[in-house]
């Protein structure tokens, strides 16, 4: 059976979901009181593409100081795809994430020198409170390059398995367009994604203007 490896890097300030999202992502399991990642944590998740087909996900959860120090170059290193997430009921988180995204196009490309593919997600769309608006996000995906966003509820389980589809879709196919992969492995390019404005709830797939 042929296997994939990538390595993905989530990046984010601290608080924002990194830790619960990789476990919900990985172990389906969620708690309130993960304690605050140092340096960073790793977690595999072995997924079976197709019938002949495995990739293994290698998930890079860096810490959320680690933008101020020189060790972000060391963690981006050798990156297929990276998750910049917010928090939406905290306006700064946000627009630390325009930061983090700088942060690894200056340190960090792929193999062809083209920037590594970054998903942004805006995270705790559960909340009533939120401090960021979905236009405002639009925006900021479309200027600085995400190949999408998509609002996720860690705590719900709602849009984590999606948006985790979609990012290895590109990493797919950009693998394929770099390395030559068989036709039989690449995946369908999708849309960008997001949650339906009108639905919190939903988990209708959209197309993000990005």
């Amino acid at each position: 059976m042929a296997e994939l490896l990538f390595k993905v890097i989530i990046i984010g300030d601290p608080t924002v979901g990194k830790t619960s999202f990789v476990q919900r992502y990985v172990n389906d399991s969620y708690r309130r009181d993960y304690k605050m990642t140092i340096g960073v944590d790793f977690a595999l998740k072995v997924i079976k593409w197709s019938d002949n087909r495995t990739i293994k996900l290698q998930l890079w959860d860096i810490a959320g100081q680690e933008r101020f120090t020189s060790m972000t170059r060391v963690y981006y290193k050798d990156a297929h795809a990276c998750i910049v997430m917010f928090d939406v009921s905290q306006r700064a988180t946000f627009q630390s994430a325009v930061k983090w995204k700088k942060d690894l196009d200056t340190k960090c490309s792929l193999l062809d020198g083209s920037p590594v593919p970054c998903l942004l997600i805006a995270n705790k769309c559960d909340l009533s409170h939120r401090e960021v608006e979905q236009e405002e996000v639009e925006e900021v995906c479309r200027e600085h390059e995400f190949v999408g966003w998509t609002e996720t509820s860690v705590k719900e389980g709602l849009m984590i398995d999606e948006c985790m589809r979609f990012l290895i879709e590109e990493m797919v196919n950009k693998h394929a367009e770099i390395d030559g992969l068989s036709e039989s492995f690449t995946a369908r390019r999708g849309d960008g994604i997001r949650l339906n404005p009108d639905s919190q709830k939903s988990t209708a797939s959209g197309r993000c203007s990005c």
